[in-house]
């Protein structure tokens, strides 16, 4: 995280297009507004600015650019499916014949993503940004290439951009519907969170920028909005399936049952966040307090239970991208307009 944190600044670049965009479009000429897409359109410009330091413009132009959105919905709603049904995938995706056509050059498809990297590619093409003290991410695939020729091809570089379009925005966007959907259903979350964002910004722990702009070792020291991101990640976590493994061939055991070599396990954040014996009786209800109530041993294992992002060696490889964004969009956002109502009323603050 103390890498990411350099990326910052380009952060805040979006974070203010974002603040002023929703203003002119969504208070000013009083449109209507799709606020979790409008929350992905963020999180993809973020990575954007963060991989190739120019926004993607889904902000500016408040369409899906490319079509890369729609793409990634599609993407996943296969994924889901064939992911619990591989033989579907052999069938179609992954069928050798339609694989043997594209190997000899029968079929020719790009898909949005790839494409999207590859012009974003062709517009940096000659950019000795590298040798100059860049700090976006395209910049840092170069250099690796330079050092390690042999692994970081173009092929690695661009498998490496495109990853960052799906690690860095769909799990974000989702996270932030998730907070922004319990603090507007909860009015008493609502006007304690306000409290202390207005009491930090009186005291100095928030100091005054422009766009009212909260930066991340702020947001750091506010306990109850940290409380609130935490519990929106437990109740509504991004991934939706058991985050599968393979159990090693000498076989493991797991809950003191041995489980042979070779077997699928996996564990569901949906149904681990929900474990009363950890989150108390009161699981099913949106309850920031939790957090601030816990000992300091429940808290460690409330946090060890956290599979959001997953955990261990295989964790999402966009998390702490995604969580610097989380926790400067959030209070930013609720500094600058008011929030609540069933359908979410956004008004100027």
């Amino acid at each position: 995280m103390s890498n990411v944190v350099t990326y910052e600044p380009l952060v805040d670049s979006t974070l203010a297009v974002f603040i002023q965009r929703t203003k002119e479009l969504f208070i000013e000429q009083d449109q209507r507004c799709n606020f979790s897409q409008w929350l992905q359109f963020f999180a993809f410009d973020v990575i954007g600015e963060l991989t190739w330091s120019k926004r993607l413009g889904y902000i500016e132009q408040n369409i899906d650019v490319g079509g890369v959105v729609t793409f990634i919905g599609n993407f996943l709603s296969y994924s889901a499916v064939t992911g619990q049904i591989p033989f579907l995938d052999l069938l179609w995706n992954k069928n050798p014949l339609k694989l043997k056509w594209e190997a000899l050059g029968l079929t020719k498809k790009v898909f949005p993503v790839t494409k999207f990297a590859l012009d974003r590619a062709a517009e940096r093409q000659g950019d000795v940004e590298e040798k100059s003290g860049g700090i976006d991410l395209l910049t840092k695939f170069r250099q690796a290439q330079i050092d390690h020729p042999e692994f970081m091809t173009d092929a690695q570089v661009l498998a490496s951009c495109t990853s960052m379009i799906f690690a860095g925005s769909e799990t974000t966007a989702i996270s932030l519907s998730s907070i922004f959907y319990h603090v507007a259903k909860h009015p008493r979350v609502y006007t304690k969170l306000m409290a202390e964002l207005d009491e930090a910004a009186a005291t100095g722990k928030i100091v005054h920028r422009r766009n009212l702009e909260v930066s991340w070792t702020e947001a750091q020291q506010l306990p109850y909005l940290d409380a609130v991101i935490q519990e929106s990640f437990r109740l509504h976590p991004a991934a939706g399936l058991i985050l599968e493994r393979y159990t090693p061939p000498q076989g493991i055991e797991i809950c003191g049952e041995y489980i042979q070599g070779g077997v699928i396990v996996g564990c569901n954040a949906w149904v681990i966040h929900r474990r009363k014996e950890l989150f108390g009786e009161d699981v099913d209800i949106f309850r920031p307090e939790r957090w601030l109530e816990a000992s300091p041993e429940r808290l460690k294992a409330m946090s060890a239970a956290m599979f959001q992002f997953g955990a261990g060696a295989r964790t999402c490889i966009g998390k702490n991208i995604s969580l610097l964004e989380i926790y400067k969009l959030v209070p930013t956002f609720l500094r600058n307009f008011k929030v609540g109502g069933v359908h979410f009323i956004i008004s100027v603050a």
